[in-house]
């Protein structure tokens, strides 16, 4: 039988390079998300022209889509719920109406990069524009203020 004699200093130091590893692949995995299908055939299709304004808002149909939608393409790095664990934007505290529906959509479609880094991936091509809106009619759900 072996017997081995662990220091409470080491321990301690072992753990805390174990979280900060943990917490750098969080950060470095950043906008590698792998996009999944969201099924809209249940919508009504809202055409080729992007919408300045959300068609699906307030849609039950639409909010229920979106929240399977952001829980498998956004809650990575939004969190679960949108509430941010500080890795990217709480986007509960998007502005309500037209105004938060073009912040949203902007970002959603074109992504964010700075200083040659990819804070978020842009979606269009990859998720259809339905998709894009029931993610936003799910979280005019949980907006706070």
């Amino acid at each position: 039988m072996i017997q081995v004699t662990v220091r409470k200093s080491s321990l301690f130091r072992l753990a805390t390079a174990a979280a900060l590893s943990l917490a750098a692949g969080a950060l470095f995995a950043h906008g590698d998300v792998t996009p999944q299908a969201v099924d809209t055939s249940t919508l009504k299709p809202v055409g080729k022209e992007w919408l300045a304004k959300n068609p699906y808002s307030k849609d039950k149909e639409a909010i229920r889509i979106g929240s399977s939608a952001f829980n498998q393409n956004c809650a990575r790095c939004h969190g679960l719920g949108a509430v941010s664990g500080g890795i990217a934007p709480d986007l509960r505290y998007l502005p309500e109406g037209q105004e938060g529906d073009e912040i949203f959509l902007n970002r959603i479609r074109h992504g964010a990069t700075r200083d040659g880094r990819v804070y978020m991936p842009p979606f269009e091509g990859i998720l259809s524009q339905e998709a894009m809106w029931t993610i936003r009619a799910w979280l005019e759900t949980v907006r706070a203020d």
